[in-house]
Formats: structure tokens, C-alpha cells, sequence
């Protein structure tokens, strides 16, 4: 069974979905927990729900690609509990949706400041707190989507997500020798509310379609993301790093 019993971990995007599933599984299994989102009020809900189970958590809401922000949840983890051992750079958007030729440089940058400026900013200030514990794991959330699988209207996201995967054998091949890892997912189609609020007014037909994109022919569950991101957390996973993890019903292979 994978423990993180004693474990330190910061999770960004808890406040639904992916996140807020690995928020609670990683508390589950014994982490104490810094969690950040852009919202409060979710995330206070969170932390209670934690604290009912018997764990740890604190909330600090702001936005992945500020700096300061980035620095004051490693602060907090170490101030809190003593240190950081796990951070889940989860926090990503889609952002602007459009044909390439009609995307706004704007849309553009701010979609890349958020899914990948803010993961390195992340790891930026997560480094050298692991490295004082001896070691630990980054996990970053990529995508199917830019990794195998190009979609329309999409490339400010699909960029950002492709753009991850570098960042990730860049921070493996510089940490290893410190005794840290890092590591990205790359999930399929994840059946969230957030998920589904960006076709507004889109109907069952839309859904069917995302489903028949996976080999399996259904979304994901958050849950069955956060176990893939507790496996590379966890010690189980103590000989994986510079890893593109594929958690994608298929997608990447499907052609039906």
C-alpha cells in the first residue's frame, strides 16, 4: 500500500477535479498538505473535509504564475510542517479556444503563464526546500493533448502541455543526483464539471464524442488520475523520473 506517512506536499488546482481528488487521497494516506487554487471559498471546504478525516491541510488561494505567490506556499509548507517532500504542479487552464490564425497573443501568453510559467515557477522555489529534506517528487499535470494527440482550436494549450514534458526531463536530469524526481502525467479526457463548462451550451453529443476518443470509449473519474499521481509521489515509484505517465484510457493509441 503506498504510505506517505510524515510526507510534506503541496497540491496547486485543488479546488476541483484532479486536484482536489489528489488533495484527499494524499491526505488519506498520511501527508500533511499546503493546497492552492484561485478560489477560497473551495478550498476551505477542502481543508475541512481533510481535517474530518484526521489529516492536515492548510489553504492559500492565488495564482500559479505570480512569483510571490509561488514562494509563499513553499514558505508555508515549511513554516507549517517543516519542510516539503511532494508538490503536485497541477493548476492549468485551457484558455482561449481558436484556430491558430485567430488566437489572440494575449490568449496566447496568458495560457502559458498559467500551465507552463507556473510550473516553473513552482519548481523554481520547491527545489531547494526538498533538496533540505534529502530528496522528494515533483509531478506535473501535461496532457494527451500536444503529447500524441493534436485537436483543433486548441494550441496555446496543446503547447503549454507539450512544454511541460521538457521541463520535466530538464528538472530530472538536474535533480537525480540530489535524490529528486520529476515526473508528468498525462491525462485523458477527465470527467469534471469545469471540464464540461467549457462547451457551454454544448449537448450529449459533445460528451459521446470526447468519450469515443479513448480506447476504453469513456472519460476518466478524478480518482482514477490521483492514483496514477500517488503512485509517482510515492516510494513506489522510487527508480522513475524524466517520465511522461500516460494515464489516458487509450487515447493516445485509439484510431476508432
Amino acid at each position: 500500500m503506498k504510505s506517505l506517512s510524515g510526507k510534506i506536499a503541496i497540491v496547486t488546482g485543488a479546488s476541483s477535479g484532479i486536484g482536489r481528488a489528489t488533495a484527499k487521497l494524499f491526505a488519506e494516506k498520511g501527508a500533511r498538505l499546503v493546497v492552492a487554487a484561485r478560489g477560497r471559498s473551495a478550498l476551505d471546504g477542502l481543508v475541512e473535509e481533510i481535517a474530518a478525516g484526521g489529516a492536515e491541510a492548510v489553504a492559500l488561494a492565488g495564482d500559479v504564475a505570480d512569483e510571490a505567490f509561488a514562494r509563499r506556499l513553499v514558505e508555508t509548507a515549511v513554516d507549517r510542517f517543516g519542510g516539503l517532500d511532494i508538490a503536485f504542479n497541477n493548476a492549468g487552464a485551457l484558455g482561449e479556444m481558436a484556430p491558430v490564425r485567430d488566437l489572440s497573443p494575449g490568449g496566447w501568453n496568458e495560457t502559458l503563464a498559467t500551465n507552463l510559467t507556473g510550473a516553473f515557477l513552482g519548481a523554481k522555489y520547491q527545489i531547494p526546500a526538498m533538496v533540505e529534506r534529502g530528496g522528494g517528487s515533483l509531478v506535473f499535470t501535461s496532457s494527451f493533448v500536444g503529447c500524441g494527440v493534436g485537436l483543433p482550436n486548441v494550441a496555446a494549450y496543446a503547447a503549454s502541455k507539450a512544454g511541460l514534458l521538457g521541463l520535466v526531463q530538464v528538472l530530472a536530469a538536474e535533480l537525480g543526483e540530489q535524490g529528486i524526481r520529476a515526473n508528468a502525467i498525462l491525462p485523458g479526457g477527465t470527467d469534471t464539471p469545469l471540464n464540461m463548462a467549457n462547451f457551454p451550451g454544448a449537448g450529449p453529443e459533445v460528451r459521446d464524442f470526447v468519450n469515443g476518443l479513448h480506447a476504453l470509449k469513456r472519460m476518466a473519474t478524478p480518482g482514477e488520475i490521483a492514483r496514477s499521481v500517488l503512485y509517482l509521489a510515492s516510494d513506489d515509484s522510487s527508480f522513475v523520473t524524466g517520465e511522461a505517465h500516460r494515464v489516458d484510457g487509450g487515447a493516445s493509441v485509439s484510431r476508432t
